[in-house]
């Protein structure tokens, strides 16, 4: 594609984006449905383009008509359907019924089936509090845990996936920012590294699970401690002198990282931790 086609795409004019929208190329014709200028006319006509990527980008547009996601949510490709089942203008009696669809998908890089459009309807941001309860006791773990990483969760689903017996649904309590604190408290001590990764990388973990994730001796979970943006200045002083050049580099880099430690960190031994606290001097003093 070259640089006056890639312009053409981002185009307000009209009539160029429905010449464009009849390209033989299908990646042009799904860029057109991206671009925010594109009227509705055309997206209904990109809705029943015999590529099944178009159509998935139609599915997922925050403009589309909801006439056109109810045709899409019964369309023959389980990914455009997915696309539906994500998108927040779904009305939740569309979500509902996809909450059923038994469409599977094998993931190659876990070497099994996965329910696609079931986990997509559990990802969403306008998800219903009795469609994602359905769906967080779900017999697949995905779909579990799908449900799990959803901001709109209770107090008391969070509470009882906690529990989980997959650490992957687990994992996904630990990352998500509605869950309470003694639930992450609880969590960054669980037996699975993961789960105590994604704890320590949590905005809303409190200080005492942070203290305890950083006095690990997991540089992974301490480097996740140290990147994280409400970690406290004294956990980042305590960190600064860690054994792990890639945790020192973290604190380094944090914005949060005091001057004297910055100071501290200039000097360290190794030269990636030299550059960050250069950087970050350099920064503060602009």
């Amino acid at each position: 594609m070259d640089e006056a086609e890639t312009e053409a795409i981002y185009s307000k004019d009209i009539e160029v984006l429905h010449k464009l929208s009849r390209s033989i190329d299908w990646q042009i014709r799904r860029r057109v449905v991206w671009n925010p200028a594109t009227p509705e006319k055309i997206l209904k006509d990109l809705a029943l383009d015999s590529v099944q990527w178009v159509r998935e980008a139609v599915a997922g547009s925050p403009r589309i008509s909801k006439n056109i996601l109810y045709m899409l949510s019964e369309d023959r490709a389980g990914f455009v359907r997915a696309a539906v089942a994500l998108n927040s203008s779904a009305p939740p009696e569309l979500l509902m019924r996809l909450a059923e669809d038994e469409m599977i998908d094998f993931d190659y890089s876990l070497n099994e089936n996965r329910y696609i459009v079931k986990e997509a309807v559990a990802r969403n941001p306008s998800i219903t509090l009795e469609i994602l309860e359905l769906l967080a006791n779900d017999w697949d773990e995905h779909v579990r845990a799908s449900a799990a990483s959803n901001p709109r969760m209770t107090s008391e689903l969070l509470a009882k996936l906690s529990k989980d017996i997959s650490w992957l649904v687990r994992n996904k309590v630990a990352g998500n920012p509605s869950t309470a604190n003694e639930l992450l408290v609880k969590l960054a001590e669980d037996r699975i590294v993961d789960i105590r990764i994604s704890v320590a990388q949590n905005p809303a973990t409190p200080h005492k699970a942070m203290l305890s994730l950083a006095l690990n001796r997991s540089w992974e979970i301490k480097h996740a401690v140290a990147k994280n943006p409400n970690v406290s200045v004294d956990i980042l002083r305590e960190l600064s002198g860690d054994w792990a050049w890639k945790v020192r580099e973290a604190v380094a880099l944090h914005p949060k990282a005091p001057e004297d430690v910055l100071e501290m960190l200039v000097k360290d031994p190794d030269q990636s931790v030299r550059e960050a606290a250069r950087r970050r001097a350099l920064s503060n003093s602009s």
